[in-house]
């Protein structure tokens, strides 16, 4: 091993564009990307989407091609989990005993999907969605005229709904709110979505939590917090994640819902960095900072990680989050973070199907969703960024660009 090596744990979109980044910054101390998983490092996104779906569900999207690694020096090790962090010594330990030493260490382990405790929860035939693994069992499970019970209404629960009803499946969807997308949307969105998927035979339980899964060797039933007994073959619970921060914290370093990091992406222990699903970052204004589960997130820590541990960099790369999701060929794209207090502007018509909704907060651009309408996502990512303040009557008109429906505001 080099003389400087910069050690990543974990191999999702932030870990390979942290390791990518070190490579093009021209990194040679040397850098090593690790992963208790065996399979080449892939793409999260397709796996409730596309490969659910897939004619060749073995078909993996590789983040990287398998000589990218070996082109630039990145030496991966694949199917050892680490154990430890040793911070006095700056050093892993890797299943099995053996050590690594570290220059910096960079944790980007993600999350890992929140279970229900409750009887049954273990049972065959109830399945999460994480890993590739996760995406195998499930496509062979979903076949047509098999009774699938979705818990949770967020994107991943509607996402693997939709791949199910596609496949023939009989679909009925248990959530604990009052509507679909209920954390990250508004209710014009939800009840659009809503509308989706009961035209296309879904069936929808809301106001109900799940009190246990029962079956002779197999889940074989849904039990609702209200006694009511749901018949099923399979069982999909998509209620969120959790982040993977046990090893940070057995190591001492501050955590809370994640790994707390600085705008840099450095730990408390200022020689170890956290980017991606796992970590909590803390700006100024910002109570409990956020913790973000995109994409896009994780590739602007990966790099602003990275350039701060190359060159101390205070250039702090952000990007106004954005999400998305396909469910039934519908698109929708969120860009900003919507409050419950914004104030609402719709733009266009749910009813055509295409239509974007608007969150203004003190007059200025906060959050959008876009239904269908790609035309409104690119400027109003710009206009966010600028905290542009916009006229609402000419924002809600889809004949006038986006972009003119700007105005002063008093600053």
């Amino acid at each position: 091993m080099s003389d400087k090596p910069v050690i990543i744990i974990g191999s999702g979109h932030a870990g390979v564009q942290a390791a990518a980044r070190l490579a093009e910054l021209r990194w040679d101390g040397g850098i090593v990307l690790v992963d208790q998983e065996e399979t080449a490092p892939y793409e999260r996104p397709p796996l409730s989407k596309e490969m659910l779906k897939s004619a060749d569900p073995t078909a993996l999207s590789l983040l990287r091609k398998d000589t990218f690694y070996r082109d630039n020096n990145i030496e991966r090790i694949s199917g050892r989990p680490v154990r430890t962090i040793d911070r006095a010594a700056r050093q892993i330990e890797l299943a099995g005993g053996v050590r690594h030493s570290y220059h910096r260490l960079i944790i980007a382990t993600g999350s890992t999907p929140r279970r229900l405790d409750v009887p049954g929860a273990d049972l065959p035939g109830v399945h999460t969605l994480s890993s590739h693994a996760d995406a195998l069992a499930l496509q062979k499970a979903l076949t047509a005229g098999s009774r699938v019970t979705i818990v949770g209404a967020g994107y991943i629960g509607l996402e693997v709904a939709a791949a199910a009803a596609a496949r023939g499946c009989d679909v009925t969807i248990v959530e604990f709110r009052d509507r679909v997308l209920s954390r990250v949307t508004s209710e014009i969105v939800s009840r659009h979505f809503e509308s989706l998927h009961r035209s296309n035979g879904a069936r929808f339980v809301f106001g109900a939590g799940v009190r246990a899964f029962e079956g002779d060797g197999r889940v074989q039933r849904v039990v609702t917090s209200d006694g009511t007994s749901l018949d099923t073959d399979i069982v999909v619970v998509g209620v969120g994640v959790v982040p993977n921060q046990q090893l940070a914290a057995d190591a001492g370093i501050a955590c809370d819902d994640g790994i707390l990091v600085n705008p840099h992406c450095q730990t408390s222990d200022p020689e170890v960095y956290a980017i991606g699903d796992v970590a909590r970052c803390l700006r100024d204004g910002e109570p409990r900072g956020q913790r973000l589960e995109s994409v896009q997130n994780a590739v602007a820590q990966a790099i602003t990680a990275t350039n701060h541990v190359v060159s101390q960099s205070c250039e702090v790369k952000t990007e106004v989050p954005w999400f998305w999701t396909v469910q039934h060929g519908t698109r929708l794209q969120t860009a900003g973070l919507r409050h419950e207090s914004d104030d609402i502007v719709v733009r266009g018509s749910a009813l055509a199907g295409k239509f974007s909704v608007l969150y203004l907060r003190e007059g200025r651009l906060a959050a959008i969703d876009t239904v269908d309408a790609l035309k409104d996502f690119v400027p109003a990512k710009k206009l966010i960024a600028a905290g542009a303040a916009l006229d609402p009557a000419r924002a809600a008109d889809p004949s006038i660009k986006l972009a003119q429906s700007q105005t002063d505001i008093a600053q």
